[in-house]
């Protein structure tokens, strides 16, 4: 079988540095049962920490994060076939963790309005723990649009345009979405911050 390497990859299996190969040219090897472990082991080891990341800043919990990476991983796995091509591999991976959660939180749906939510002020001065965990709970309290948007800019790094590739939507609605997430987040931290001025 001939991959986009241009080289007979049977012929040559151990010599492979798994490592040292593309993305695409370890996806092209998914279908193959002599390279499909290796290449699978290699691009999990590549994305395996920023998609189980993602899944628990969107998730907010770790066992329904967990499901939702392996879910993903299966179906990333289970998607190879000889005639896909893969041009952006970490946006593809990025795309079905989306899909895996947004399933998820579909199915756990409890509607609650931001507006309503009180975070309490603290008296004591605060240690960096503690305003993380704030900042986390202020994202579960998000719109899961808003958050997603948010959570691919701040903590993957994104680019508008590839948000807005990732969620199907343009990249102007993606700016809006992240200006309306760190609106909504500095909205909710205030009390707390302001508590801390004083």
């Amino acid at each position: 079988m001939q991959y986009a390497l241009g080289y007979d990859a049977r012929a040559i299996i151990h010599v492979i540095d798994y490592s040292a190969l593309t993305d695409n040219a370890l996806f092209a090897m998914l279908p193959d049962r002599q390279h499909r472990d290796r290449a699978f082991a290699e691009l999990y080891r590549r994305y395996s920490s920023r998609i189980f990341a993602y899944c628990l800043k969107v998730l907010g919990e770790r066992e329904a994060a967990n499901d939702a990476f392996q879910d993903t991983f299966t179906r990333f796995f289970n998607s190879a076939r000889v005639d896909r091509e893969m041009t952006n591999l970490p946006a593809y991976l990025l795309r079905i963790a989306r899909n895996v959660c947004l399933n998820e939180k579909r199915a756990k749906s409890t509607p609650v309005s931001i507006d309503d939510i009180e975070v309490p002020a603290f008296d004591t001065p605060y240690e960096k723990t503690e305003l993380l965990q704030l900042i986390s709970t202020a994202l579960e309290l998000l719109p899961l649009q808003y958050r997603e948007a948010f959570v691919l800019r701040e903590y993957d790094g994104m680019a508008y345009a590839e948000i807005a590739e990732i969620t199907g939507i343009t990249e102007e609605s993606a700016r809006i979405r992240v200006f309306r997430a760190r609106d909504k987040i500095r909205m909710i931290l205030k009390p707390y911050l302001v508590d801390l001025t004083q």
